[in-house]
């Protein structure tokens, strides 16, 4: 959980009065066994400080673009306080996705318990001197006095951004700082940066049938001790709609930890010794609770996410 001076409050003593989350009036309380489960979430460490961090977080390319419509806000809030009750932590955005700072700062207004948040986004200015007044545009949209994470988006002009990223770390302003990549693309310049730059994290594509970052990106990420995030883990609504029609594997939950095809294909993904978080995007809070779900009971080693990705393949 961040600890910066925020707009919004935070609920204390969630482990005995229950964690409480308000959406517009309405409050979901959580409590007993339900709060101690949020505590038995899956974790993985971010490299760079050993910070324990959920494995599964949240994108919000898209699904939370909705500009100033008040139904469709009031229902994203919804789907990010099924986020939040269910443990998690990571909530990844950028500029260049329309108004969805906007609403994810809206969003983290109408919860009166943010606690846990993850708080991640990016500059996206192929101008320099735009990167800091972008980042501190972000900053007051989301309602926060400082990021967990910057990341420069897609490699746009990272050199210069860098630099300012690495002085916002010194100063402050963010606690960890990285890149991304999307699509595959620019893998091998991706790999010169994480060579030589000094980044926390790195954010790439990579699913179950999108492994290209296997052969390198991920053992140069473990080697240098860099976080990785995984975007596009269901290829946005492709792979779930290829699978959701075909049977698991009967040894799915067995070996996998895997009830349904959303647990089934992040746990792969979370699987890797590598990866630290997953970032699945949603709009319904039933699909939300299925991803969540990822966070719960045993991952698949090496041998048995070999055999669900040549399951896959055979499909």
């Amino acid at each position: 959980m961040t600890d910066e001076a925020t707009r919004r409050g935070f609920l204390r003593g969630a482990g005995t009065a229950g964690l409480a989350l308000g959406l517009g009036g309405a409050s979901v309380s959580l409590g007993g066994a339900h709060a101690q489960d949020r505590e038995a979430i899956r974790r993985h460490a971010i490299p760079a400080t050993g910070e324990r961090i959920p494995a599964i977080g949240m994108g919000t390319w898209i699904t939370f673009n909705v500009g100033e419509d008040a139904a469709m806000r009031r229902a994203r809030a919804d789907v990010l306080a099924r986020f939040l009750a269910e443990g998690g932590g990571m909530v990844d955005s950028s500029p260049m996705y329309g108004s969805s700072e906007a609403v994810v700062g809206d969003c983290l207004d109408r919860l009166e318990d943010t606690g846990g948040l993850f708080s991640a986004t990016k500059v996206w200015t192929p101008v320099l001197t735009s990167g800091p007044d972008q980042m501190a545009e972000s900053r007051r949209l989301w309602g926060l006095d400082r990021f967990d994470l910057m990341q420069v988006h897609n490699l746009v002009d990272w050199e210069e951004h860098l630099e300012t990223l690495q002085q916002d770390k010194a100063e402050g302003r963010v606690r960890y700082i990285g890149v991304t990549t999307s699509h595959g693309r620019r893998h091998g310049e991706l790999e010169e940066i994480m060579r030589g730059q000094p980044i926390d994290f790195v954010q790439l594509t990579y699913n179950i049938v999108d492994r290209e970052a296997e052969d390198r990106l991920l053992p140069l990420a473990a080697e240098r001790g860099i976080a990785v995030i995984a975007n596009r883990p269901y290829r946005r609504k492709a792979l779930i709609e290829a699978f959701q029609g075909k049977p698991l594997p009967d040894w799915a939950e067995a070996e996998a930890g895997a009830r349904n095809w959303p647990e089934f294909l992040l746990k792969f993904i979370i699987g890797h010794p590598a990866l630290t978080c997953a970032i699945p995007a949603t709009t319904r809070v039933e699909h939300m609770a299925e991803n969540m779900g990822a966070l719960h009971g045993p991952l698949p080693d090496a041998r048995t996410r070999a055999r669900m990705a040549a399951y896959v393949e055979a499909l």
